[in-house]
This record gives C-alpha cells, structure tokens and sequence, in this order.
C-alpha cells in the first residue's frame, strides 16, 4: 500500500474507507432470484452473511429469535443487562429517556451490577428452546472467567470481542490469556476480533479461531477515534485482513478462516462493498438498531459505552426506520439503504453476474475517495 508524506518525519499508509470504494458492473447480469445469499461457517450455515452485534440496544432474547428466523445469526452479549438481572426491560426504558448529560455516568452504574451464571444459562436456554444457533460473546479480559459457565450453557459459538484483539498480549500485572491455548481446548467455534492488520489477523488465524473480526467494533456509537486517537480505514483493514486469509489458507494447508467486517456498516450499500473487498459476513449493530423491535428504543450503545475508567462510546439517536423483518428482507419503503439490506445485496450481486457470496469477493471495485 502506498505511504504518503506528513511531514518531513513521518509517513503513512493511504487508507480507503468503504465510502471510498465502488463496485464495477460486469458484462453478465443475473436475475436476482437466482443469487444465493448463504453463508456457512464451520457447521452452520445460514441464510444471509449478517451477524448481529452483540449490544443490549439490538440483541436481546427476543430480538435473537427474530433475526435468526430472518436468517441472520444475532449474537447475544453474555455481559450486558439480560445476563445481570432478571428483568431489564425497566432499565432498557430508563437509558432510553435519559438526558444526554447522565447517561454515561448511568449506563455505567447500571452495568455494574454483577454478571450471574444462572442468567447465562437461562438465555442460552430460551434461545435453544426456539431452534436457533446459540453465539454468545465475551470480551478478552472475562473469557477466562466467564467461559466455562457458558459452554456449560451449551453455546453453539463462541465470539471473543473487543477493541482490538492480539493473540499477543503482554502484561506484567496479570496472567494473559493464551488464545492458542484457550481455542485449542474448546468443542465450539470461536471467532475473535478486531484486528485492522494483515499481522495481527495472521496471528489470529493461528490460535484456531474459525472467523476474525475486522476492525475496532466502535461503529455508530463508537469514540475510540477521539478518545484515543486510533482509528482503521475500513476497506484497507478489509482487503489487508482477506490477503492474511488467503496466505495463511496456504501456511495451514487449507484451513479457511472466515474474515467478518465490524463497523463502518451503516447502510446496505456497504454490506456488498465489505464483501467485495474480501468479506466473508458482516457484523453489524446501527442498521438493527433502528428497528421497531429494538431493545434501544431508538438508542444505540455497545459495551465501550459503559467503561469504567475511560468510556470510549456513547449512547447515540439512531431513530426507527422499520420492522426487523422490513430492515432485513424488505420490503424497504425508503431509498436510503436503511432497509431490505438481503435484498440490496443480492441485487448488487446479480448486477454484477455473481451467484454465490463468495464468487463476489472477486468483482471489480475502484476507487474515489
């Protein structure tokens, strides 16, 4: 990738955005109905290639069911307020009329109450119960705590998610997890993210992970930018993350990690030009967000929100923009990419003459930024 100069000191990679990158029709168009949407990781498959972000303003039981029988795989968080207290519906009410200038300080009191292994348990029942795949998340610094009460919960997948991630993380204050280790004992899937680097995700894929989450998770709630100053150029951190797929499918022999893009997907347009730059599904939070259903209430937060020393998110407006059936499947009554994203994407598909998801990483794209 080419460096540009900042200074007489320093120089830098020239990133590109998703908002940057187009897709090139081809010669061949296909009729939409004939595009396959399907996405299989490990040994689940699923209907469309949209993982649902595992935050209490889009996934709640309730929420999980929905967007599994749409086809999706929702993700719940194994650390947010349905794993805290019995019934946080009241709650879910209360963030939702919160004055702008309380509601950091009260998401995290709210999300100090302790994390109970009965709860953990009762959820992943009641999804069980409704016949869809169980993915529960943990971030890095409680997986150890946390993991065995999970899988004994009987999780179907497991996703480890964070900031950033690195399966080499150096400490002298405290015992580091060892992802190698850790994935290698497990009888479930895991995947594990983010990463914005071709390194980093190289080192990822070598722990076992089935699939790595590509980019910080901050997305429209997110202030990791101004917080801390860090920040990942969508499509390179994608198209970068894809070519560590593709070298370390040769290092293993044949082993396919999948590569998911988390954030920066705002609207449908930007769930085929993920995967066109080498995007195997996206993880996304704002779109769902914006649902009837939503537990947010038209609010969004993820975990960055509610830090207990240095939040790096907020709790942002995203309105209501439709059901969750409509944001998915359509139809859509408005042109702003807010609705019927499997839709939008199996028409960005058969524009371009691909029937299968994986065939259309390799379309054609430019760049305009």
């Amino acid at each position: 990738m080419a460096e540009v100069e900042i200074g007489r000191g320093k120089r830098g990679r020239q990133g590109w955005q998703l908002d940057d990158v187009g897709i090139v029709p081809s010669r061949r168009t296909r009729d939409p109905e004939e595009v396959s949407t399907a996405w299989q990781i490990d040994a689940y498959r699923f209907d469309t290639p949209i993982m649902a972000a595992p935050m209490d303003s889009v996934v709640s039981p309730a929420t999980a069911v929905e967007i599994g029988r749409l086809g999706g795989l929702p993700v719940l968080d194994l650390e947010g307020l349905w794993t805290r207290y019995d019934d946080p519906e009241p709650l879910l009410a209360e963030i939702a009329e919160l004055d702008g200038a309380q509601a950091t300080s009260r998401l995290q009191e709210v999300y100090s109450a302790p994390i109970r292994d009965d709860l953990i348990a009762a959820r992943v029942d009641q999804l069980r119960a409704e016949g869809i795949t169980v993915a529960g998340a943990l971030s890095p610094p409680r997986v150890l705590a946390l993991h065995k009460a999970v899988l004994a919960a009987g999780v179907d997948m497991l996703v480890i998610r964070g900031t950033t991630v690195s399966a080499e993380h150096v400490s002298g204050q405290t015992e580091p997890l060892n992802l190698k280790q850790f994935i290698y004992e497990l009888d479930v899937p895991v995947i594990v993210g983010g990463c914005a680097t071709y390194q980093a995700a190289l080192h990822l894929m070598r722990t076992g992970a089935a699939g790595v989450l590509v980019g910080f998770g901050g997305g429209a709630g997110g202030t990791t930018r101004s917080v801390l100053g860090v920040s990942v150029a969508m499509a390179s951190a994608i198209a970068d993350v894809a070519a560590a797929r593709r070298d370390y499918l040769d290092e293993s022999g044949g082993r396919y990690v999948h590569v998911i893009a988390d954030g920066s997907i705002g609207r449908s347009g930007d769930i085929p030009k993920a995967i066109a730059c080498g995007a195997d599904a996206v993880m996304i939070g704002s779109p769902l967000a914006r649902a009837l259903e939503a537990p947010g209430r038209g609010w969004h937060w993820g975990a960055e929100a509610w830090h207990t020393e240095l939040p790096r998110g907020e709790r942002v407006w995203v309105g209501a923009s439709g059901t969750l059936e409509q944001i998915m499947r359509g139809p859509s009554s408005a042109a702003d990419g807010s609705m019927n994203l499997v839709g939008a994407l199996r028409r960005a598909m058969a524009t371009t003459g691909f029937t299968e998801v994986k065939d259309f990483q390799r379309v054609e794209v430019t760049v305009h930024g």
